[in-house]
C-alpha cells in the first residue's frame, strides 16, 4: 500500500513529450501517422462548431456498433488517458483502494494517486511470461478494495489476458463489491484476431481504448469507456467538469476514419508485420537480452542481461540518436519498451544502432 502524496505530474508524460525525441524513435508505442490526405474527408464534411450535448450521436452510434453495445452505455473521451482518468474519478473517491497490475502504464497509478485511492499492486512476472495469476489479485483484495486495473493488451509487455483469466479477475471483483477497469486501447492490434471486449463478461466490467495505438489517429484523439449505463451517466456528467464540449472537427473526422477503419487497419497491420518480423530476429540475435514475445502488438519488453536500462537510454541518445523507454518507467530498471509501429526504414536502422550501443554498453 501506498501512502506517499497525491502526484501532481507524470514522469512517464514528461519524458514522451520531453526526452523520448530521437531520429530513431523507438520509444512510441503506436503506429506511424496515418496520413490525412489518404482520409477520404471533404472540407465541406467539417464544422467548427457542432451539438453540445452528452455525446455527437452519430460518434455515439458508430462507437457502439463496432464495440456491440447501446448507444447509453458509451462514453466519448479525448483519447484513453482521458477515457482512463475519468473511469476512475468516476468509480474511486479519497481512501479507497485500488490493485494495479505491476509492471504497468505509470499514467494509471499516477491517476489514482491523484484521486486520493490508495494503491495495492499483483505482480505480472517475466518469468511467467507477464500472464496474471487471479490469486495473486485476490490476495491483495481488502474490504476497501473499489477497483482491480489492467492493461490488455499489457503495457509494457504485450502480454494477452484471456477470457478465463479476466472472468476469474471479475469474480473476484464481484465478492469484493469491485469492478474491474481493463485498459483495451493494445487490443486494437490484434485487428480481426481480437477476442470480444472485456465488457461483454459482466457489468462489473469497465472498459477504455481509442484509435490512437493501432490506426495512427492519434491526432484525432477518439477514445471511449464502456459502462453499464447508469455508470455511463455519471461518467458524462462528470466529464463537464474536465472536458467540458469537446472539438467537433475531431469528431467529425473521427467518424469519417471509423467509417474506413477496415483501410486504415490494412495499412497499420502492414507495417506491423514487417517490423514485428525485423524486431523478433533482432532480438534472437542477442545474447544480452531476453525477451517474453509478445503474440501481438506494437510493443516488446525485453530484459538486459546485464546492466540498466536508463543508461542504456542515455548512450543511444546522446550518440546514437536513438530513443528507447527505460524500464524504470513501469519499476522494472533492467527492461526497456521498444516500439514496433513506426516507419519500417527507420525501425530497421533504430535497430542496427540499438545494437551498437549494446555492444559498446557491455
Amino acid at each position: 500500500m501506498s501512502d506517499e502524496p497525491r502526484p501532481m505530474r507524470s514522469p512517464y508524460m514528461e519524458f514522451a513529450k520531453l526526452r523520448s525525441a530521437a531520429r530513431f524513435n523507438l520509444a512510441t508505442s503506436g503506429l506511424m501517422s496515418y496520413p490525412l490526405a489518404q482520409l477520404p474527408v471533404r472540407l465541406e464534411e467539417l464544422e467548427i462548431n457542432g451539438p453540445t450535448g452528452y455525446g455527437y450521436q452519430p460518434l455515439q452510434q458508430r462507437l457502439a456498433a463496432r464495440n456491440g453495445v447501446g448507444p447509453e452505455c458509451v462514453v466519448a473521451a479525448t483519447g484513453t488517458s482521458m477515457a482512463n482518468h475519468l473511469a476512475m474519478a468516476a468509480l474511486l473517491q479519497p481512501g479507497d483502494e485500488v490493485i494495479i497490475e505491476e509492471p504497468t502504464y505509470e499514467l494509471l497509478l499516477t491517476v489514482a494517486r491523484y484521486l486520493g485511492a490508495k494503491v495495492r499492486s499483483f505482480s505480472r512476472r517475466h518469468a511467467d511470461g507477464f500472464h496474471i495469476d487471479p490469486e495473486d489479485v485476490r490476495r491483495q483484495v481488502t474490504p476497501q478494495t473499489r477497483l482491480i486495473v489492467i492493461t490488455n493488451l499489457h503495457n509494457p509487455s504485450g502480454a494477452l489476458a484471456d477470457e478465463v483469466t479476466l472472468r476469474a479477475l471479475g469474480d473476484i471483483a464481484t465478492e469484493a463489491k469491485a469492478r474491474v477497469l481493463v485498459d483495451e486501447v493494445y487490443l486494437e492490434e490484434m485487428f480481426g484476431e481480437a477476442p470480444r471486449s472485456s465488457f461483454h463478461l459482466g457489468s462489473q466490467f469497465v472498459v477504455t481504448s481509442s484509435l490512437t495505438k493501432a490506426y495512427g489517429l492519434s491526432g484525432l484523439r477518439c477514445g471511449w469507456i464502456l459502462a453499464e449505463a447508469p455508470l455511463a451517466e455519471r461518467m458524462w456528467r462528470l466529464n463537464d467538469l474536465f472536458a467540458a464540449t469537446p472539438a467537433h472537427p475531431a469528431e467529425r473526422l473521427s467518424v469519417i476514419a471509423l467509417e474506413h477503419l477496415h483501410r486504415i487497419s490494412a495499412w497499420a497491420s502492414n507495417i506491423l508485420t514487417i517490423n514485428r518480423r525485423a524486431v523478433k530476429t533482432f532480438l534472437d540475435s542477442r545474447r544480452d537480452l531476453e525477451c517474453v514475445w509478445p503474440a501481438y502488438g506494437t510493443v516488446a519488453f525485453p530484459r538486459l542481461q546485464r546492466g540498466d536500462a536508463d543508461v542504456l537510454f542515455r548512450l543511444l541518445r546522446d550518440k546514437y540518436d536513438t530513443s528507447i523507454v527505460p524500464g524504470s518507467y513501469f519499476g522494472a530498471p533492467r527492461h526497456f519498451r521498444i516500439g514496433m509501429g513506426g516507419d519500417p526504414e527507420m525501425t530497421a536502422t533504430g535497430l542496427q544502432r540499438l545494437g551498437q550501443a549494446l555492444y559498446e554498453s557491455a
